[in-house]
């Protein structure tokens, strides 16, 4: 599953742009959202281009349910949508980080293992 992340822009030059993404801050291309970009827009960024242009009224809404995703709370983020009991289908692995990008303990025993160094 690939997701388009939404961004603020923060600056422009050209046709690539600085957007921060919950204090992290990317380079990104404009070359094919389609419409004009200002400082200050929000963006969706897939892969390093910006795929689309957030209307204002869209923006807060869209920031709370990638929230309430990258906290883990499925239920929330399905309940911003309009979609309560319904299932998003992710599937997480014993090898597929949760959220935060850390190994998810509830589905991967080892992953609060603590390693050792005495090489036994």
């Amino acid at each position: 599953m690939c997701l388009a992340i939404p961004g603020e822009v923060v600056e422009i030059d050209g046709m690539e742009a600085r957007a921060e993404f919950w204090d992290v801050e990317k380079t990104v291309r404009l070359d094919i959202v389609g419409e004009t970009v200002e400082e200050g827009d929000y963006i969706l960024n897939h892969a390093g281009f910006a795929i689309r242009k957030l209307p204002d009224d869209q923006v807060e809404e869209t920031i709370e349910i990638y929230e309430a995703f990258l906290e883990g709370d499925e239920d929330e983020a399905l309940e911003e949508i309009g979609a309560e009991g319904g299932d998003l289908g992710i599937e997480r692995g014993p090898s597929t980080p949760g959220p935060m990008g850390k190994p998810d303990p509830e589905l991967d025993p080892m992953a609060d293992r603590e390693e050792t160094s005495d090489g036994d």
